[in-house]
């Protein structure tokens, strides 16, 4: 059986592969928030940078939702001594997403903040590309936030373009699953940073989770086979839903 290094990176080098995620020369901005996934997507992609036929140059970013007790200071320090300076931009957005007025989804709101930023930011710097830490559990979960929610089919795709081409998100963790992030954090020791976001803990996607792990438990091929449903679908076999 394969090492959790082994299994992370060859994850991470097939995604890469199969959605032709980096280019020679790319600027890749990376999105850190400071949890596990974005720490191993960071360290995955920095040891890349020795072995990969291509060149590319790396800018992690984080975006600082402005709650109490920020961790910035030692998320800075973490990344700038092993990796490279971090630029950090402190915002609002977290405290604006929680207002009364938005009490309903301060998670959708909060997200759309970030990213826009993240698009800003990457233009301000010449990145083409933005690197985030979503992983093979992520995307499933989105599936089904966005069936249960918001009525549709629909989920992140490893590679997606925005602004007609000008910029692309890439999900090199795609094809990871999250109990392999915990291990490998846990193997390169990465420091563990508290979330204060009010909603941290009640979340829709905790409860997608909390569902989708109990069918996970009652057979393991679920999850796989869920993943590849999503590049088979059968659209003949859909509804076509008239609008009134």
């Amino acid at each position: 059986m394969k090492s959790v290094e082994k299994r992370v990176r060859h994850a991470v080098g097939k995604a890469i592969a199969d959605w032709d995620m980096i280019a020679d020369k790319d600027k890749i901005l990376v999105g850190l928030s400071g949890g596990k996934d974005s720490q191993t997507l960071l360290q995955v992609l920095f040891s890349l940078q020795t072995r990969a036929p291509v060149k590319f140059d790396i800018i992690p970013v984080h975006v600082d939702p402005g709650f109490e007790g920020s961790f910035v200071k030692e998320l800075e320090d973490h990344v700038g001594t092993n990796f490279y300076p971090l630029r950090v931009e402190s915002t609002d957005f977290g405290v604006r997403a929680h207002a009364k007025e938005n009490r309903e989804n301060p998670c959708f709101l909060c997200a759309r903040l970030r990213r826009n930023r993240l698009f800003k930011i990457a233009r301000e710097t010449g990145c083409k590309k933005i690197a985030l830490g979503h992983t093979k559990d992520d995307i499933i979960e989105t599936l089904f936030i966005n069936m249960f929610y918001a009525g549709k089919i629909g989920t992140m795709k490893p590679r997606q373009s925005f602004f007609n081409g000008e910029l692309d998100i890439i999900r090199p963790l795609a094809y990871v699953e999250k109990r392999d992030i915990v291990a490998f954090a846990k193997k390169y020791g990465f420091p563990e940073f508290i979330n204060n976001c009010p909603s941290a803990n009640s979340t829709k996607r905790g409860e997608i989770r909390q569902m989708l792990e109990g069918l996970y438990k009652q057979n393991n091929h679920i999850k796989g086979n869920i993943f590849r449903a999503m590049g088979n679908v059968a659209s003949d076999y859909l509804l076509e839903i008239q609008n009134d």
